[in-house]
C-alpha cells in the first residue's frame, strides 16, 4: 500500500504524535499539539550571529524561519488525570499545523470529561489556547481544577514586555489570550506560590525566569524521575545555556533557572520532557564541559 492510500483511508498517523512512557506507577503520555513557524533568530537574541548560524547549519535548521516543535503530556495517576498545557487552539488560522491535542488526546482514548486537573507552566498563548476552542469549556468536568502560580496569574494583569524581543504583532496576542483565558477560567483556577502537589507524586514548582510564575512539574514514582520543563530549555539551550529566548520576560534569571535544572538532571539522570523540544522530546542530560548536552531515550516500542 502506498503512503497517499494510508493517508486517505485514514489507517493511522503517518508521523507518530503521542508517546507513552512510565515513571514508576505514573503513566505519562507525551502528545505533540503540531508545530509553530518561528524566526529562528529568536531562539538566540544575545547570540553571535556567526556562532548562531553555525549552529543551526550543523543541524541542517534554515537561518531564516524554522519549525518550533509543540508538546504538550497527560498525567494519569490513581483517579488522576492531569493535562500538562494545552497547546495553541484552534483560533489561528496563521497556524494551521499546531492546535491539534483535543482531537489526539482523543485518538489515544482520552476523552476531555476524564481530566481532572489541569496544570499551566506558565500562560503563554501556546501552552493555554487549547482551553480557549469554541466548544472545549463546556466539555469540561464542573469541578476541574487549574493550576497555575499566583505570580503567573498577577503578571498577566499588566504584563510586562520590555525585555523581550519577540516578533512585533506578538506582545499584543499574548496579552489578549492570557487575559480571555483568566477571564473565562477565574472560577476553576487554583493558585500555588511556590509549589504544590495536585496528585501524590506530581509536584508543580514555580521556577520564574521564562515569565515570572513559570513553573515546571516533576513527578517521581518508584525511584523514577521526569521533569517537564515547560520552557524553561529550549534546544539551543543545551550546549548554549546562555543564550537568551525572545520570548524570555527575564532573561538572565531565565539563564540562571535553565542551567541550575539541567545541572540537577544531569547529576539525577531523571528524564527530562520540554514543551519546544523535538517530539517526543523525552531525554537525559548529559553535561559537556562547561554545557549540556541532550541524550534522546531510545524508542520503546
Amino acid at each position: 500500500m502506498t503512503v497517499d492510500r494510508i493517508a486517505a483511508e485514514g489507517l493511522d498517523e503517518l508521523v507518530p504524535s503521542r508517546y507513552a512512557v512510565r515513571v514508576g506507577d505514573i503513566e505519562v503520555l507525551v502528545i505533540s499539539d503540531g508545530i509553530l513557524p518561528i524566526t529562528a533568530g529568536t531562539l538566540a537574541t544575545n547570540a553571535d550571529t556567526a556562532e548562531f548560524g553555525h549552529w543551526l547549519d550543523e543541524r541542517f535548521l534554515p537561518r531564516d524561519v524554522l519549525d518550533w516543535p509543540l508538546n504538550v503530556v497527560v498525567v494519569r495517576t490513581g483517579d488522576r488525570t492531569i493535562l500538562v498545557d494545552a497547546g495553541l487552539g484552534l483560533e489561528f488560522p496563521d497556524f494551521p499545523r499546531s492546535g491539534q491535542t483535543v482531537r489526539r488526546l482523543e485518538a489515544a482514548g482520552i476523552d476531555l470529561g476524564a481530566v481532572t486537573d489541569v496544570v499551566l507552566t506558565h500562560l503563554h498563548m501556546d501552552h493555554v489556547g487549547g482551553l480557549l476552542t469554541e466548544g472545549v469549556k463546556e466539555r469540561l468536568r464542573p469541578d476541574l481544577r487549574v493550576h497555575v502560580s499566583a505570580a503567573e496569574a498577577e503578571f498577566w494583569e499588566a504584563p510586562d514586555f520590555s525585555h523581550t524581543s519577540m516578533p512585533a504583532p506578538v506582545p499584543d496576542a499574548l496579552r489578549s489570550i492570557a487575559a480571555r483565558f483568566l477571564d473565562e477560567y477565574r472560577g476553576r483556577i487554583r493558585t500555588f506560590e511556590s509549589e504544590y502537589e495536585p496528585a501524590p507524586g506530581v509536584q508543580v514548582v514555580r521556577t520564574g525566569g521564562h515569565t515570572p510564575g513559570h513553573s515546571i512539574v516533576r513527578l517521581a514514582s518508584g525511584g523514577d524521575g521526569l521533569t517537564f520543563a515547560g520552557d524553561a530549555v529550549f534546544a539551543p539551550g543545551f550546549d548554549n545555556p546562555q543564550w537568551h529566548n525572545g520570548f524570555e520576560h527575564d532573561p538572565e534569571e531565565s539563564v540562571r533557572v535553565r542551567i541550575q535544572l539541567l545541572r540537577e538532571l544531569a547529576a539525577t539522570g531523571e528524564s527530562l520532557v520540554a514543551t519546544h523540544l523535538p517530539f517526543p522530546s523525552v531525554c537525559h542530560v548529559a553535561t559537556a564541559g562547561d554545557a549540556f548536552r541532550s541524550v534522546p531515550v531510545d524508542w520503546d516500542y
